[in-house]
């Protein structure tokens, strides 16, 4: 199983606000080719060989990860100011789920998050697997002799790829402030909680006594759910990906520690999601389409309980991710 960055992202320490720095190559690699594509998006097919003498950023992203979700602004103004000035960004759309294999979804992304750069369809991993890539997100800096000369895995330090980018592009380095912070990044330092995954293959945190193994039966919820546990209530189908509502309702409940909660969700018709945090009613939220889901925007780093009633069958459960 490949390392995935979201769930390292918690158990070390969140590796100090996601991995420092825009790191230089320890020497330089030529990048390697694309391989494996299945569909490009904005443009005709690349090659790498095709880009010498341009400076390229290259994106490994899913569209329903959070991490990448906030990184994308920052890759999107990039693409924006430089590309009349000699950058190229590809996205390299490397899916974690089955769903963002699809090319109406991954279109459907694009359109929502205004990018405007080439995307590659690297339905089968072969690019992530060439360039050796373990983390969403991940961006790899390419200079004009095709050679990678600085990498960043995971969010933040937006200043110092920017400043290599524009150092590649003969423009003058920008002071701290110009760059910019981002309003929105968590601190990692009091985000509590990592991601929770539904499906087997990587369930962790669920604390239903019936376990998490596939196959469909009846769920119930402890008394107490400690931190960093959820529990399913009702009749569930539990694969190896997500889990499958198969009453005509059932509930989700969750202890964590964070600002924001989002879910990665899908139902087959539409379904509104009652939500409430330690008994307070919340704003609903209606699923459908695959797809990160906001269920709760706090005022701090504090312990809650959510609880999500489900009133209807055929809704999937994916992760629990957090801000």
């Amino acid at each position: 199983m490949r390392p995935r960055f979201r769930t390292a992202l918690f158990a070390l320490a969140f590796l100090a606000a996601a991995v420092g720095f825009a790191q230089p190559a320890a020497a330089a690699q030529t990048a390697p080719e694309f391989a494996g594509i299945a569909a490009w998006q904005n443009s005709k097919p690349l090659t790498m060989q095709g880009l010498r003498g341009k400076v390229v950023l290259i994106d490994f992203w899913a569209y329903s990860c959070i991490n990448c979700l906030r990184t994308l602004p920052h890759v999107t103004r990039w693409y924006d100011q430089y590309k009349d000035k000699g950058l190229v960004v590809v996205g390299v759309h490397s899916p974690e789920f089955a769903f963002e294999k699809q090319d109406g979804n991954v279109r459907d992304a694009i359109r929502k998050f205004n990018i405007h750069y080439p995307v590659a369809q690297d339905n089968d991993l072969a690019t992530w697997d060439a360039w050796d890539n373990q983390y969403w997100p991940a961006e790899y800096l390419v200079d004009q002799r095709g050679n990678v000369v600085a990498h960043h895995f995971g969010e933040g330090n937006y200043m110092e790829m920017e400043n290599a980018i524009r150092t590649l592009l003969g423009l003058p380095r920008l002071a701290d402030a110009a760059a910019g912070a981002d309003k929105d990044a968590p601190d990692f330092n009091q985000l509590g909680s990592p991601e929770m995954y539904f499906g087997s293959d990587r369930s962790k945190n669920n604390a239903s006594p019936e376990g998490d193994r596939t196959g469909t039966r009846d769920f119930t919820a402890p008394a107490r759910l400690e931190l960093n546990q959820f529990a399913l209530v009702g009749r569930w189908e539990i694969g190896r990906q997500n889990a499958t509502l198969d009453s005509a309702s059932g509930e989700i409940r969750l202890h964590f520690k964070a600002k924001k909660v989002h879910m990665v969700a899908s139902a087959n018709d539409p379904v509104t999601l009652e939500i409430a945090v330690d008994g307070k009613p919340q704003a609903p939220v209606t699923v459908q389409a695959s797809q990160l889901y906001t269920l709760f925007d706090g005022d701090g780093y504090k312990d809650h309980v959510l609880t999500i009633k489900i009133p209807k069958a055929n809704f999937h459960a994916f992760t629990f991710t957090f801000g």
